[in-house]
């Protein structure tokens, strides 16, 4: 009989697996370029370091003294309902030149090696393609000024709704509207904010069920830059 558990237990792993990811919306291995707009999801550098776990992992973007506010978490092809990941993935990797671009958009090198895994693969773009991609998406956005680096107040860090961190971008943002932008929040702080845009980026649009997964926290507080 223990057998038997065992083995009904190995049996089932897998099928569990894919149910989770079938349950978060995650549909991975899809056809590349088949989505509908794209996400970009802008970190807010001190709240993530505040509450990461593994101190060996972004060692350069939480280092003392970086100061970094807002940055590139990712460029994620969204479908309607649901999303895909890791679609065609192959054992070559984006090729130096593709890196350089991603240099400058993204703080840290393996986290644009993991994006382009995870997220880019699905773009239906090569590597390089896909990077410049992410940094149009970037310069098409405006940080507000109250969440600039140099101009943080201190009084910023005290407690804030997510809507009026969603309010701040759609006023810094012509054509942005309240539909297109959802905050994630962990521990009552604010993680990111993600602003959705039409697969050629010229556009902000509507995403209801990225919106349905934003935080849900009455109040938020701010990391400051450090």
């Amino acid at each position: 009989m223990t057998m038997l558990r065992v083995l009904f237990a190995v049996l089932l792993l897998p099928a569990l697996s894919v149910a989770a990811h079938a349950q978060s919306g995650e549909r991975r291995g899809a056809t590349p370029g088949d989505f509908d707009f794209y996400v970009l999801a802008l970190s807010w550098s001190p709240g993530f370091c505040a509450m990461r776990e593994d101190g060996a992992r972004a060692k350069d973007q939480c280092a003392p003294g970086k100061g970094l506010g807002f940055v590139v978490h990712g460029l994620w092809p969204q479908n309607e309902q649901g999303y895909p990941t890791q679609c065609g993935i192959t054992t070559r990797g984006p090729s130096r030149a593709a890196l350089e671009i991603a240099a400058g958009v993204y703080p840290e090198e393996d986290l644009a090696l993991y994006q382009w895994r995870r997220h880019g693969s699905c773009s239906g773009k090569a590597p390089t393609e896909y990077f410049v991609d992410v940094k149009a998406a970037r310069d098409r956005v405006t940080v507000p000024p109250a969440f600039m680096p140099a101009a943080f107040q201190p009084s910023a860090s005290a407690p804030i709704t997510p809507r009026d961190v969603e309010r701040r971008f759609v006023e810094a943002n012509p054509g942005l509207r309240i539909e297109a932008v959802a905050v994630s929040c962990r521990r009552e702080m604010l993680q990111e904010v993600r602003i959705c845009m039409s697969k050629d980026l010229r556009e902000f649009r509507a995403c209801p069920e990225v919106d349905r997964r934003g935080c849900r926290a009455p109040s938020i507080t701010v990391a400051p830059p450090r």
